[in-house]
């Protein structure tokens, strides 16, 4: 059903498990119960964000403290409105921040781990080149594995594009009725550059995790028709 996605393949594996014997029993049942479903799901409208919960680290360094240090005063608390930068220690990383934010969300909101279908996230940081971080928050759907998504990496735009690819499900004729739940998070950290005192990076370090959850009838919804993308060939985060 995954592949055969036209109107008419369905048409025509509908014929095929007609007049198919016992062994496509189960193919032909899911079949016709997922057609049945989607008939029945109004088009959903005014997708967006439902509901969100945050998680930061209880660790942290005072920024007027990293101003005396860097030699630059006033630029991180007056300047940008900064107070703390929260930062893990050996206890935590990328995956636990991830973990604490959705297991928050679950339970404040009373979302049955069953009713999300869609589980995506955006990050910059890893703890493995080819495990998604996605797959360690599965944990907390127990026995649910029908989840789409994966992470999406990316230097600062991860998280937008999960949002985006997640309302996009919501709004698509493969929505099945479900949320779709979207875990962002990053563990920042910039080294001064040689020869500057007070590196331009070095106010936007700092760790933390939200998680976000996405359906129609939303009070924050995504007006369709309004966004537009900008993507560049540049170095500006590159982390060899």
């Amino acid at each position: 059903l995954g592949v055969l996605g036209s109107k008419e393949s369905f048409v025509f594996l509908g014929h095929f498990l007609s007049s198919s014997s016992s062994p496509h029993k189960a193919l032909k049942k899911n079949y016709f119960v997922a057609q049945k479903m989607a008939a029945a799901l109004p088009r959903p409208a005014h997708v967006g964000i439902l509901a969100m919960e945050a998680y930061f680290p209880m660790r942290f360094v005072r920024e007027v403290d990293l101003e005396d240090a860097d030699n630059c005063p006033g630029k991180y608390t007056a300047g940008l409105g900064q107070n703390q930068l929260a930062f893990v220690d050996d206890r935590e990383d990328v995956g636990s921040i991830m973990l604490s934010s959705l297991s928050a969300l679950l339970e404040k909101y009373h979302v049955d781990p069953k009713d999300v279908g869609r589980l995506e996230v955006g990050t910059e940081t890893l703890v493995d080149k080819s495990k998604s971080i996605k797959t360690t928050l599965l944990q907390l759907l127990g026995l649910n594995a029908n989840v789409e998504g994966v992470t999406s990496v990316n230097a600062c735009y991860g998280g937008t594009a999960a949002l985006l690819n997640s309302v996009a499900w919501v709004q698509s004729e493969d929505w099945d009725g479900r949320y779709a739940v979207v875990v962002c998070g990053d563990i920042a950290v910039y080294e001064t550059p040689p020869g500057q005192v007070c590196g331009s990076a070095r106010a936007t370090q700092g760790c933390g995790s939200v998680a976000l959850l996405i359906g129609p009838d939303a009070p924050l919804a995504l007006e369709p028709g309004l966004r537009a993308s900008h993507a560049m060939d540049v170095w500006d985060f590159y982390k060899p």
